[in-house]
């Protein structure tokens, strides 16, 4: 069997994996690059890329029905095919997939980028197809997959996952959304505005991952508007004809296909983990340093979905950046993780930015929060749903998070993820420039809400001025 040396092998080219290939080549070193299963990353060719495809279809569609309002006629005949809509969104999906490879691994040769599955054989040794590979490091980024109960499995023809919806040539005619966190409302809701008859399960009291009561009670305001939520209650799915029943507690649905979305599981069992001399922790994920990436004191790092921590394309690039320059160094380097930052595209975008309600310490803390119905910019949008809350230092003013359902969440998110980052307190946002009429105005609508109740002000006798020396 022939056995290769070298001095980093990176398991996986998903996003993790490509971003640590970039740091390994660029150190000089010697590599191997194994893939198993299909190429283009998660993002590409199942998440990030295809679900927003889809979205924008919905949201397009659905848009139509605001017509009426300004005197357009005819809106209410407009029909949809779903079968060239999925054909849409496929299409979008090929094209960023290809986008990927021929960027990534099209041009690399089969003695650096084998295609199969790897395992460990030894802490420093591991078997692909009938080649052996020797690395003095290892980089773990093979990903995840979509969590589907055992029980299920009898009617999985019928059962979606984000690794089948997109596949679809159709679009169903009833749906059951079991699990409504960031994917269950995306495409929960895109489908429903489509046409499909969609009814949403999750054992939570809560959506979207949201654990601030206030937006969390508005967001189910919101996204029950456009299909029923049944929350609190684990559902049961069974088999009733050529359809399936889905129950939790008293209420019951049936339905033509079932999306299981409940979360994923790590790619971590077909490794042979178990012989590379490594913690595996108490959940089956090895212990590791989330500053390093290392897994305990040993040469093998985790990068990307794979560690659970943060399942999102920009946290798995910096992870697989962090892996691979400690795979190619002689000293352990430690680095600072950005400031956490979450963005649900249902629309109104639902999003979470830096510290959340249930990390807080309540007493020591401000909140501000400002409603969208008076918004005049989200009012002529047509889109004035929605509340704004945003988390401060009661003494110092020091923003510390917020959380969020309005429209274009996804900008606000970013420029308060930003100002997290740089230290900044409410008085130096509200010091910021803020154009009329626009979204940013219910952000500062919040922020002098906060402002009001943090200790620090700004010096000078106008807040949002300073006063020339």
């Amino acid at each position: 069997m022939e056995e290769k040396n070298v001095d980093v092998a990176i398991i996986g080219s998903g996003s993790a994996g490509l971003y640590a290939l970039g740091r390994v080549k660029a150190a000089g070193k010697s590599f191997v690059l194994i893939n198993g299963g299909a190429q283009g990353t998660t993002c590409a060719r199942v998440g990030c890329m295809p679900s927003k495809a889809l979205i924008q279809l919905a949201e397009d569609f659905h848009r139509c029905g605001i017509l009426g309002r300004y005197g357009v006629e005819g809106h209410k005949s407009l029909t949809l095919d779903g079968e060239e809509a999925m054909g849409h969104v496929q299409d979008l999906r090929d094209t960023f997939v290809d986008r990927v490879i021929s960027n990534s691994t099209a041009h690399m040769g089969d003695d650096v980028f084998i295609e199969g599955y790897a395992r460990f054989l030894e802490p420093n040794l591991l078997e692909v197809n009938e080649t052996r590979i020797r690395a003095a490091n290892i980089i773990i980024a093979t990903g995840s997959r979509p969590i589907v109960p055992k029980p299920w499995m009898a009617f999985s023809e019928r059962i979606l996952t984000t690794d089948t919806l997109f596949e679809l040539e159709e679009l169903p005619e009833s749906l059951a959304v079991v699990g409504l966190g960031v994917i269950g409302l995306e495409i929960g809701q895109s489908m429903a505005r489509l046409g499909v008859e969609v009814t949403g399960f999750d054992q939570l009291e809560t959506i979207g991952g949201l654990d601030d009561p206030a937006v969390a009670k508005t967001a189910i305001e919101i996204i029950g508007r456009d299909f029923p939520l049944h929350l609190g209650q684990t559902a049961e799915v069974t088999e009733e004809g050529d359809k399936l029943r889905v129950t939790a507690g008293e209420q019951s649905v049936l339905v033509d296909k079932v999306l299981a979305s409940l979360g994923r599981r790590p790619n971590l069992d077909n490794l042979q983990i178990e012989n590379a001399g490594i913690d595996l922790g108490v959940h089956t994920i090895p212990t590791y340093n989330t500053q390093t990436m290392q897994i305990g004191d040993s040469h093998v790092f985790l990068a990307g979905d794979v560690n659970a921590e943060r399942p999102l394309l920009h946290e798995a690039g910096d992870e697989g950046r962090i892996a691979g320059h400690n795979a190619c160094s002689d000293q352990i380097q430690a680095f600072q993780r950005k400031t956490p930052l979450a963005i649900n595209f249902v629309d109104p975008n639902i999003c979470n930015i830096g510290k959340r309600w249930s990390e807080l310490d309540l007493e020591q803390t401000a909140i501000g929060e400002v409603n969208l119905a008076p918004v005049g910019r989200a009012l002529i949008m047509g889109k004035n749903k929605g509340i704004i809350r945003v988390y401060a230092d009661k003494t110092s003013g020091k923003l510390l998070g917020s959380e969020m359902i309005c429209t274009k969440g996804e900008n606000l998110a970013h420029l308060l993820a930003w100002c997290i980052e740089q230290e900044l307190t409410v008085g130096d946002l509200l010091r910021m420039p803020f154009y009329h009429p626009v979204i940013e105005e219910a952000l500062q609508a919040a922020l002098y809400d906060l402002y009001a109740k943090v200790e620090t002000k700004n010096s000078g006798p106008i807040v949002e001025l300073k006063p020339l020396p």
